[in-house]
């Protein structure tokens, strides 16, 4: 049976909202992370089987199959097909996920798996505000949770006080995530994986956007104390202990050990083991919990096996329950700063967190990592990669 590597792993840097990004198409930007693999693996993009692309708001500029679009956008031939996923903030780990097992079943020999989203051109709750369409759910949906509307920010509520997280340990873990980032920044452990990009300013000012724009410097508690909490009265969710509203696409080469070896590639990491798990969807964020214990127990290794953790820090809550309910080690939760500090690009954030998790894993010899995401809905993706 064929085993699925990742052979590169590449991303954009992440652009703030309005920020240095938002004035790139989100098809050009994902076209940029596609060439990039090619020029930095020589890689022919005619042996693509398909490139299998996450996005969440399917709508305008992100409509019509931006997977797709990403390839012809890119200069890549006709015959390349793509595909567009939405697991919501897990598409691109789901592509990953898909690539991986068709590279293991021998229905793909090479396959790209990433994601994109332009928060900036195409807002959150995009493709749900078409009102004149209806609304999603559906009756049954909103009958079997007593007429409940989903909403995430109440949810990490919920999470926090669930399990007696204070706002002053959201908001320490928020200022973490920062300072982790930036300790990352400025140690270069970013360079090997970010493909800057040049924008061009309708005046035609060029500019090339090479650092991740969201990391804020020299906060304190006392500032975030501050800090209205839009979701509940005297509650602990925040601006600052939430992910940002973010601009980025990422792209991974996928493919077998042994048509590696046959190509003169040396990958970075093995797809180990996959997991999916499903939760209430009112607190939809507690996903990473049983998806993890899920990929430990199907993959043979305990916690102690694991050298980092990428948890998508969706909320500040979602990270520190995750923490709390697995004793894992904090030291090794997002090392280099979370979606609090870097962004969260909805449909291209599976993808950056497992180019940030492989590259640290190079970089430092770690034999195991885990990245586990929740998603819209109640349900979560985990994954373990080992270092080849």
């Amino acid at each position: 049976m064929n085993d699925a590597v990742i052979v590169d792993a590449v991303r954009t840097p992440i652009g703030k909202r309005n920020g240095g990004l938002s004035g790139v198409h989100p098809v050009d930007l994902s076209a940029h992370v596609l060439r990039a693999l090619t020029e930095r693996n020589d890689l022919d993009p005619s042996t693509v089987d398909d490139v299998l692309w996450g996005c969440v708001s399917q709508v305008g500029e992100q409509a019509g199959g931006v997977g797709r679009y990403a390839v012809l956008a890119a200069g890549w031939p006709e015959s390349v097909t793509g595909v567009t996923v939405d697991r919501a903030c897990g598409s691109s780990q789901q592509s990953l996920h898909f690539a991986a097992a068709g590279i293991i079943s021998g229905h793909y020999d090479i396959a790209v798996a990433g994601g994109v989203e332009s928060m900036s051109r195409v807002p959150i709750g995009s493709a749900r505000s078409a009102t004149q369409f209806g609304k999603p759910f559906g009756p049954l949906v909103r009958q079997r949770y007593n007429g409940v509307e989903f909403n995430q920010g109440v949810g990490a509520e919920m999470i926090a006080e669930n399990f007696g997280l204070t706002r002053a340990q959201l908001d320490q873990h928020a200022l973490d995530s920062h300072e982790r980032a930036a300790a990352a920044i400025d140690a270069g452990a970013f360079a090997s994986q970010i493909s800057p990009v040049k924008t061009t300013a309708e005046d035609g000012t060029v500019s090339i956007v090479d650092t991740d724009e969201g990391v804020r410097r020299g906060s304190t508690l006392s500032r975030l104390a501050a800090l209205p909490t839009p979701f509940k009265d005297d509650g602990r969710i925040t601006a600052a202990n939430s992910s940002q509203i973010s601009d980025g696409a990422a792209a991974l080469l996928v493919t077998s050990s042994e048509l590696a070896a046959r190509r003169g590639w040396k990958p970075i990491a093995r797809v180990h083991t996959v997991a999916l798990a499903g939760v209430d969807p009112i607190t939809m964020a507690t996903g990473p919990i049983p998806a993890t214990a899920k990929a430990l127990e199907r993959s043979g290794l305990s916690l102690s096996d694991i050298g980092a953790f990428e948890i998508n820090e969706a909320f500040a809550s979602v990270t520190l329950a995750w923490l709390q309910a697995t004793g894992a080690d904090y030291a090794k939760l997002n090392p280099l700063g979370g979606a609090m500090a870097l962004g969260h690009p909805l449909g291209g954030s599976g993808a950056r967190l497992t180019t940030t998790l492989v590259h640290h894993m190079r970089d430092n010899g770690i034999r195991y990592g885990l990245q586990s995401m929740c998603e819209a809905g109640g349900q979560a993706n985990a994954m373990i990669l080992e270092l080849i």
